[in-house]
């Protein structure tokens, strides 16, 4: 058939998209335990492993940009679980630093993501392959771009 690859079921950006899509639908029960949405969640993750960072290496670590961040980070320093502090010296410079609430937090969340993998029916091994083509994917194509 012509226009064989222009069917929506043969385009791996939509596999990508709707892989995405049920990724954060089956977080978002586990994360409303705990009060926070999935981009909130990936946010902290970056934090527990690295605090007090910029909001600039946060973006880069999380790949997004500052009109997306900023409102994420507002609702996450209302909600008292983290706090940005502006550099006195360059105030260009923000960092992001957790509260004690928002290192509290990483205690409730450790199940979440055993709990998030059991539900995709996939062997760690080949989790562990997907996530690796997946990391080769997306740098093949941040350096196209």
């Amino acid at each position: 058939m012509k226009y064989e690859h222009l069917k929506i079921d043969n385009q791996l950006c939509f596999a990508l998209y709707s892989a995405s899509k049920a990724i954060v639908n089956t977080y978002k029960p586990l994360l409303k335990d705990i009060g926070i949405t999935y981009t909130q969640y990936i946010t902290l993750l970056v934090l527990w492993e690295k605090d007090n960072i910029t909001v600039k290496e946060l973006g880069k670590k999380l790949n997004l940009d500052s009109g997306t961040l900023t409102p994420l980070l507002k609702r996450l320093e209302t909600k008292g679980i983290l706090e940005r502090i502006r550099n006195p010296e360059d105030e260009r410079n923000v960092c992001v630093k957790l509260t004690s609430k928002g290192v509290s937090l990483k205690d409730k969340a450790s199940e979440i993501p055993m709990k998030a993998f059991c539900t995709t029916g996939m062997s760690i091994d080949e989790a562990s392959d997907l996530k690796e083509r997946l990391n080769k994917l997306l740098k093949n194509l941040n350096e196209k771009s």
